[in-house]
Formats: C-alpha cells, structure tokens, sequence
C-alpha cells in the first residue's frame, strides 16, 4: 500500500492567505498615507507659526508701530499680512482714551495681529497671532 502524504499548501489556502494580506496591506497603507498628510500639514503650520513671530517681531523696529497695515507673500507659497489698530480700553478700566483715571498712560497700546494664508490639501489654511504692544504716545491727542 502506498500511501501519499500531502506537501505544501493548496490553492485555496494560498488565494485566502494573499486576500487576507492584500487586506491588511491596504489598511497599513491609508494609515501611513494619513500620518504622512498630518506630517505636511504640521509642518507647515510650524513655517506659518515662524513667519507670523518674525512679522511680530519687526513691528516696532523694522515697520513703525502705528495704526495702518502690510502685507506681503513669500516664496514657499505663504501670503501674511500684519494689522496695527490702537487698543480701546474696557470702560471699568480706562475711562477716556489715555487716562486712568487721574494718571496719564505713557504710552499708546496698539492691537497687533499678523495673519498667515497658505493652501494646503486643496483648502486654505489661516493661522493668526495677536498680541498687545506699546506705541510712543501720541502727544497731539492730549492738547486741548
């Protein structure tokens, strides 16, 4: 009697193994695809982070600190634009332009907000930064 023993694997087995890592492939491969896409997408929120501190920056030693605006693009695809307007107290606090109270304020404050514009993944992405800074007082303002 000779009996046979079965070596390997058949084809049934081996079209259900490759299904199964065809399947595996294309969940492993959305989820890179995902990371990667989060990876771009941080890094240039970091580029547009950069350029908004060193807008902020300027103001104030480069560009004048006073009420008006500039604005400009750079050559990596980012559009920014600084604005400068004066800062309006709360009525608790500041009861009329620079007076607190009976003190005068030597300075003027100055809301200043720099925007970053940029496309990304077929949609426009906006990061803005706003901080408070001192502006030489107006003098012009206080003669009555």
């Amino acid at each position: 009697m000779n009996i046979h023993r079965q070596r390997g694997f058949s084809l049934l087995e081996v079209l259900v193994a490759f299904a199964i890592l065809a399947i595996t492939l294309g969940a492993l491969m959305e989820i890179f695809s995902r990371a990667s896409l989060a990876t771009i997408v941080s890094s240039r929120y970091s580029q547009a982070a950069s350029l908004v501190e060193s807008k902020l920056a300027a103001v104030g030693v480069e560009v004048p600190l006073e009420e008006g605006a500039f604005s400009g693009e750079t050559e990596d695809g980012f559009a920014w634009e600084v604005t400068m307007t004066p800062f309006e107290f709360t009525e608790g606090v500041i009861t009329s332009g620079l007076h607190l109270g009976q003190l005068e304020l030597p300075s003027t404050p100055y809301r200043v907000n720099a925007t970053a514009l940029w496309q990304d993944t077929g949609q426009v992405r906006r990061l803005t930064v706003s901080t408070l800074r001192l502006g030489e007082r107006d003098d012009r303002s206080l003669v009555e």
